[in-house]
């Protein structure tokens, strides 16, 4: 069994996790309040909220929604161009082969 005093000091380690509304709305907030006092606020480091605010800028809370769906449907749209430039390459290949069993020579 674990003692006492090593399960406070892990509990205490535990990570929190933000949404990504949630830190618009910290970060809204490290607009009109120094960094240092927002992240004391909230329990985070001073360098995650300026990485949010790399992340996110200006955003509004009720625009993150549309960009995580734009983030989604760009990887989408990412595989499916992906799929077709192999299945262009695949054709390609099977067309230079069917001509090269015929005789005619490649270019």
């Amino acid at each position: 069994m674990t003692p006492a005093y090593q399960r406070e000091a892990h509990e205490e380690e535990r990570r929190v996790v933000f949404t990504d509304e949630q830190m618009v709305a910290i970060l809204r907030g490290a607009d009109r309040a120094p960094v240092p006092e927002v992240a004391k606020r909230h329990k985070v480091s001073a360098q995650a909220i300026y990485t949010w605010r790399h992340r996110f800028g200006a955003l509004q809370p009720a625009n993150v929604k549309r960009l995580r769906h734009l983030e989604s449907e760009n990887v989408k749209l990412k595989k499916l161009v992906a799929e077709r430039d192999l299945e262009i390459d695949v054709m390609k290949e099977i067309s230079r082969r069917k001509w090269c069993a015929r005789g005619v020579p490649a270019s």
